[in-house]
């Protein structure tokens, strides 16, 4: 509060001075005309004046202005001050709307999305401070909200690309099956499995993207309890040992095996096993994928590295985007959905934590932060 009257300390000096001066300069009228017109030293140049302009002689003159002036002063005087007052408030009005039209000046420069500055008097220094603020909002909002809008549209894009190459490939297939009614056996099983193959992908991609949908909506709720870090990282190993296997990748458990934090079991599983393929997908063959952790007052980090092409600055923040691949040529069938790391940050979001990714020196490295409770 006390801030705030600082911020309007000039504005309000300079309508404080300028109403006691048309004040002052109402007392000052008041005086002067008291002086010019009943006081002596005055009264005498008002009867000649009377004299010339009436053409009287001076006794006459003098009874004009002491019946007509000095015999109703009170009337005279109370008159005078209320024109007075009036005009000096008027001309105060008339001061006082200059800001207003600053600040109208102002509002039309938001409503026209004027690029320049707003600037007004330099005593109108907090009102132009306020208004560029929000100018400079409403830009910010009108950017998010056109990036939100081209994210859809490319989010819908993607979406269509990505289902319908699974969707070509099980409608040829199912095809090729229905029109060779004479296929052998072994070509029809394979043809089979193919698509079934495919089909599974569709599905599996249908529900990640339903899946993200709803964590982004906030629409799953989280059942949170201690969680044996630990053992839940090993058992994550063992699930993807095919996967790791494939490229001769190994995981290495390098934390407390007693350390324990307050997440949903199933849910953040579910974020640290995306990050596991992510990094068997894009580590070099023969390498390591490192897993530690640390605990501070506030958050338990858990860290993932592994051996890979160093990613591009500008590349990093686009890993966590709905759709993105660091393939850039979006080859679905090689790839996967472009949705894990999108889930993951989800899932830890929705718990309350951080999620951030760095890659230097060819080193690909995943933190994860989580409250304590």
């Amino acid at each position: 509060m006390k801030s705030s009257r600082n911020d309007f300390y000039v504005f309000y000096r300079k309508i404080a001075r300028r109403f006691f001066g048309s004040a002052l300069a109402s007392v000052a009228v008041v005086i002067a005309l008291y002086l010019f017109l009943w006081k002596e030293r005055f009264g005498g140049w008002l009867v000649s004046v009377i004299e010339f302009i009436g053409q009287m002689d001076h006794e006459e003159a003098f009874l004009f202005y002491h019946y007509n002036f000095r015999g109703y002063k009170e009337i005279f005087f109370a008159a005078a001050i209320v024109v007075i007052f009036l005009i000096l408030l008027l001309l105060l009005f008339r001061w006082l709307t200059k800001y207003f039209r600053e600040i109208n000046s102002g509002i039309d420069s938001l409503l026209t999305e004027d690029a320049h500055k707003i600037a007004l008097s330099p005593e109108m220094l907090p009102f132009e401070c306020k208004l560029n603020t929000v100018k400079q909002k409403l830009k910010q909002q009108k950017e998010a909200a056109e990036l939100a809008e081209r994210r859809k549209d490319e989010l819908v894009m993607y979406l269509a690309h990505d289902i319908r190459t699974p969707l070509t490939s099980v409608i040829g297939y199912l095809s090729l099956l229905n029109e060779n009614t004479h296929m052998p056996e072994t070509e029809r099983a394979r043809d089979v499995r193919i698509a079934l193959d495919k089909a599974c992908r569709l599905d599996r991609m249908v529900n990640e993207f339903f899946e993200i949908t709803r964590y982004h909506s906030k629409q799953i709720k989280l059942e949170k309890q201690p969680v044996d870090l630990y053992y839940m990282l090993m058992q994550l190993r063992d699930e993807f040992l095919p996967a790791f296997t494939t490229h001769n990748h190994t995981v290495l458990l390098e934390l407390d095996e007693n350390m324990t934090i307050y997440a949903d079991p199933e849910k953040i599983a579910r974020a640290f096993g995306n990050i596991l393929k992510n990094a068997s997908a894009y580590s070099y063959p023969d390498t390591s994928i490192t897993v530690s952790a640390a605990q501070s007052e506030s958050y338990t980090s858990i860290i993932f590295q592994n051996k890979g092409k160093t990613i591009p600055a500008e590349k990093i923040n686009a890993l966590f985007d709905k759709f993105y691949r660091l393939d850039e040529a979006r080859i679905s069938d090689t790839g996967g959905t472009g949705l894990g790391l999108a889930i993951a940050k989800e899932i830890v979001l929705l718990h309350g934590g951080m999620i951030e990714a760095r890659s230097a020196q060819e080193t690909i490295t995943f933190i994860i932060k989580l409250p304590l409770s």
